[in-house]
């Protein structure tokens, strides 16, 4: 999943910096296509590696004069090799997901801006490899305070699958994601990130923690964050990767 930050109720033609960390958000009131490309290795029993673009476009929509209905979709474009033994190399889509946050379009009287509602898992995968073929839904929310240039929060989900594929596993999958990023005025981020995940039904932790850099560029008219990041995993279940990650990404955004 991509890097969480603050949301900012102010117009698109914002300073770089205040757009530079609006485009890190997934609940932004602008509409943003985040491309994102991980790399991860010593994968499964054959120490295979994965190279999974995720594309994840947000769509924000003003519901009334207070609330804001944002739908957030990650779709997974994923090329492995050697990740199950002998069954050689895959490319295609894997399972997408579909979030949707209902968010006041104003912080609290504390500086806390939050969004809530459901995500759903979809088996889009083409390859049977690539995917759980399962259906899942659960819950999800999103909390940030924001500090000069400083923002930190959390954003966390649980799916649960209810249909589908009776030969495949159940997913019971809890998802965390902390983070903390500084923005500079010239339009520079840092970014500390984690994206936990805890498999309940093999009681597995999987703790990947990533280090970005970004900076917001014009490509024509278009804004534009680019990122570069290197991750490390802390832990995961004995056929997850291991090592160090790498990630670039792109964020384009869009006039309403």
């Amino acid at each position: 999943m991509g890097i969480v930050l603050l949301l900012l109720h102010k117009p698109l033609l914002a300073s770089d910096a205040e757009l530079a960390q609006q485009l890190s958000n997934p609940i932004a009131d602008l509409i943003s296509v985040p491309i994102q490309m991980n790399y991860d290795r010593d994968i499964g029993a054959d120490d295979g590696s994965k190279l999974q673009a995720n594309i994840q476009p947000v769509i924000p929509f003003s519901m009334n004069e207070e609330w804001n209905l944002i739908s957030r979709t990650i779709l997974p474009v994923i090329y492995q090799e050697d990740i199950f033994f002998d069954s050689g190399s895959q490319f295609g889509l894997g399972d997408m997901s579909l979030t949707l946050f209902f968010s006041p379009k104003k912080p609290t009287s504390s500086g806390i801006t939050w969004g809530v509602g459901p995500i759903a898992l979809l088996p889009t995968a083409t390859e049977a490899e690539l995917g759980g073929k399962k259906w899942g839904a659960g819950p999800s929310g999103v909390a940030l305070m924001v500090s000069g240039p400083w923002t930190v929060g959390a954003l966390v989900n649980h799916v649960w699958s209810f249909a589908g594929d009776s030969d495949r596993s159940a997913i019971s999958n809890s998802f965390m994601q902390p983070f903390a990023a500084y923005t500079w005025p010239s339009a520079w981020t840092a970014s500390l990130q984690s994206e936990t995940t805890y498999n309940w039904e093999i009681e597995a932790w999987s703790v990947p923690v990533n280090l970005g850099v970004s900076k917001l560029v014009t490509i024509g008219k278009l804004p534009v964050s680019l990122q570069a990041g290197v991750g490390y995993w802390l832990d995961s279940p004995d056929t997850g990767p291991e090592g160090f990650r790498f990630r670039l990404q792109a964020s384009f955004v869009f006039p309403r």
